[in-house]
């Protein structure tokens, strides 16, 4: 048996399998918190936040080059791709959390709604990405997709399938909003196809951030994940991140009470994070001010 993620140390977290972190999250009973950042803007001040979980955003697995992460290398014209294989373990390191990643499950036929954002093969999800996620020893993939890349519900089901083949961590897999593509963010139909799949957890957009997606049919899905041995992650990935804590707060206690496992608060705020401030009310919120301080003070050497 593993301990909670809320109480875990970052020796006792980064040392889970995918399935142990899995159990570690549900054992935490709705009060993990999930960061987003992107990786190519160097992280505010240097720091990180109060957050559990870190997932990267816009990473190139292929080419990995994370600004930021060493001396030297703050901005695009001095930072570089590093292929020795350490970039990961060196992030874990520093920050002391289980790091993620996002892949997307870029869909050619798809029906779009908006111009397509063509984006390098790094970041789409294939076996050949997903085999270089396990070798780069990411704690967990998300399949989902970033505004215009035409990432499917149908893609994103296929390439659950191909992770859960190659990939020994935990498979998170659904979609935030839209990503260009005109067919529903969500429904219990593909919550099916992604559990039939094998996904880990289900990824469905935070009652709030997508219109028409209600505390209901979140409750629906959420009931439904569980019934099947599966967690659920709301996001907030709407540039709602920074549409002050008041807000947030009320996002929070919302899809706590629909019975989420991880509340994911997103990076569009201001494109890189978001703001600390809410990211701490999140996780007030959620778990209340102990739980939220003891993350952001216990040490990483621990």
């Amino acid at each position: 048996m593993v301990k909670r993620l809320i109480s875990a140390n970052t020796s006792e977290m980064l040392a889970m399998n995918g399935a142990e972190l899995k159990q570690s999250i549900k054992a935490s009973e709705g009060r993990v918190v999930l960061s987003e950042n992107v990786v190519v803007h160097e992280p505010l001040d240097g720091i990180t936040t109060g957050a559990d979980l870190i997932l990267l955003n816009a990473l190139d697995v292929l080419n990995p080059l994370i600004l930021g992460l060493y001396n030297g290398e703050e901005t695009m014209a001095t930072a570089k791709a590093h292929h020795d294989g350490k970039t990961i373990h060196d992030l874990q390191k520093l920050v002391g959390r289980p790091v993620g990643v996002n892949l997307e499950p870029v869909d050619p036929d798809a029906k779009m709604a908006e111009d397509r954002l063509v984006i390098p093969e790094g970041r789409m999800a294939s076996e050949k990405t997903l085999r270089e996620v396990e070798k780069l020893g990411f704690n967990f993939v998300v399949l989902t997709g970033n505004p215009g890349t035409g990432v499917t519900n149908k893609q994103i089901a296929a390439n659950i399938k191909v992770a859960k083949n190659v990939f020994s961590g935990l498979v998170i897999a659904g979609k935030m909003h839209g990503a260009g593509v005109d067919e529903p963010v969500v429904s219990p139909k593909a919550v099916e196809t992604f559990l039939d799949a094998g996904a880990d957890v289900i990824l469905v957009p935070a009652v709030g951030t997508v219109p028409g997606f209600d505390d209901a049919e979140l409750k629906e899905i959420v009931k439904l994940a569980h019934s099947r041995n599966a967690l659920v992650m709301s996001t907030i990935g709407t540039s709602q991140e920074g549409s002050g804590s008041s807000f947030i707060q009320n996002i929070a206690i919302r899809n706590k009470v629909a019975g989420v496992d991880i509340q994911h608060i997103g990076d569009a705020a201001w494109g890189i994070q978001s703001p600390f401030e809410n990211i701490y009310a999140l996780s007030k919120a959620i778990r209340g001010e102990r739980h939220a301080i003891a993350r952001m003070a216990r040490s990483i050497n621990r």
